[in-house]
């Protein structure tokens, strides 16, 4: 994989919002979107309450948005993506 983005002291400051809304996302039984521009255009992570992330591919349908599964990570690549953001 090539490099992911890594947390920037910049990006520290906005940790604690993103852990809460991760958190409540997985308390509803949502997943969590992480965005990434190491990822094509229209690609996406998404983390899942379980642990395991999918690589996404969202796209629109006239006004729905909708979304293909394009690779499941293995464990410890899917580490190393909440490494990177800071959630591990």
């Amino acid at each position: 994989m090539d490099t992911i983005h890594k947390i920037t002291p910049k990006d520290e400051r906005f940790l604690p919002t993103l852990k809460a809304l991760r958190s409540r996302n997985f308390s509803r039984n949502l997943p969590f979107l992480l965005l990434s521009d190491k990822l094509p255009d229209g690609q996406v992570y998404r983390e899942f309450a379980d642990g395991h992330i999918e690589i996404q591919e969202v796209f629109s349908v006239g006004a729905l948005f909708q979304h293909k599964v394009l690779r499941v990570l293995p464990a410890p690549e899917a580490d190393k993506v909440r490494s990177a953001y800071g959630l591990l």
